[in-house]
């Protein structure tokens, strides 16, 4: 594998009984880049993310991680956060972040130094010397992320990692990988929850049903779907609607649509010779959101917010 591919995987299935959890998933993602695994719970991320690392085996396909087959065998060069939290509760912060870096070859005295450092970094130098039983749920949670990269890896995977987390560590998880991205290390992490994706990922993968449904850039998922018009007339005839396309929606006395393909001229000059005028206009791409809608469904986007909701309140 060339080394601008950090990891190369094409055609991963992976079945449990008569369910297809992971039904040929094709993820490609540059060396030094945030990648993100973006879908709903249950299609299929977690499982992809344990096939790729070497914790389960694919029942088919092809995978290379740092240049091996055999990912397992790079495991030190590899942080990873499962989805499934869990911390002795009587270690002080430090010694659980030093602890974790020891498993991955790191001396205790490095770890320990480089523990305090990440703590201070991200605001949590208070907790330092504290047991983990004493921490909130979201600074325990934290912590075991630190925990992940302090041997300093290559290749960082986080499952779910922002789940749990109030908006404040959100915040501070969004600065720990970029700041690792900037070190140079490559980082990939599913989520459930779009506006991270869209304001993190380099690239990233659309997965649901066990299907992989996108690959690409955020900016390429977003071409897929026409450029959008919020056009605002200078009245509100409703004789208006007559003029505009046919998918054109209102929205609080303004009007979204798709620009169409011929151009966006004529149509204002109709509206202009009408008289409705133009109170205000812009065009903009699609969100992330739109683009996931068009992929998977209302449906599944739908559960998603609900789910993300049920975090954030907890």
């Amino acid at each position: 594998m060339a080394d601008q591919w950090a990891l190369v995987a094409t055609e991963l299935v992976k079945n449990f009984g008569s369910k297809c959890a992971v039904d040929g998933v094709d993820i490609r993602v540059p060396t030094g880049c945030i990648y993100g695994v973006l879908g709903p719970n249950g299609a299929g991320k977690t499982t992809t993310l344990r096939m790729l690392l070497g914790i389960i085996d694919p029942d088919s396909g092809h995978r290379e991680l740092l240049g091996t087959t055999r990912p397992r065998s790079v495991s030190h060069r590899i942080g990873y956060l499962p989805e499934e939290r869990g911390l002795y509760s009587n270690m002080k912060a430090r010694e659980a972040i030093a602890f974790m870096g020891a498993l991955r070859g790191l001396p205790w005295a490095e770890g320990r130094k480089r523990a305090e450092i990440l703590l201070e970094n991200a605001g949590l130098g208070f907790a330092t010397h504290d047991k983990i039983k004493k921490l909130s749920k979201g600074m325990s949670q934290f912590v075991q992320l630190l925990g992940s990269i302090v041997h300093q890896p290559e290749f960082i995977v986080l499952d779910e990692p922002f789940s749990g987390l109030d908006p404040v560590n959100q915040g501070r998880l969004e600065k720990l990988i970029l700041g690792e991205r900037d070190r140079g290390a490559t980082v990939l992490f599913s989520t459930h929850i779009m506006a991270h994706a869209e304001r993190l990922c380099d690239r990233l993968a659309i997965i649901a049903g066990g299907k992989l449904r996108y690959e690409g850039s955020v900016d390429e998922a977003r071409a897929t779907l026409p450029m959008q018009a919020h056009y605002t007339p200078r009245d509100n005839d409703p004789a208006l609607a007559a003029l505009l396309p046919a998918d054109a929606v209102r929205e609080n006395g303004s009007w979204r649509f798709p620009v169409p393909e011929s151009g966006m001229e004529a149509m204002l000059g109709t509206l202009l010779e009408s008289g409705h005028g133009i109170a205000g206009l812009s065009i903009e791409r699609p969100s992330l959101h739109e683009v996931f809608v068009a992929l998977v469904g209302e449906k599944a986007v739908e559960e998603m917010e609900a789910d993300a909701g049920e975090e954030i309140a907890a």
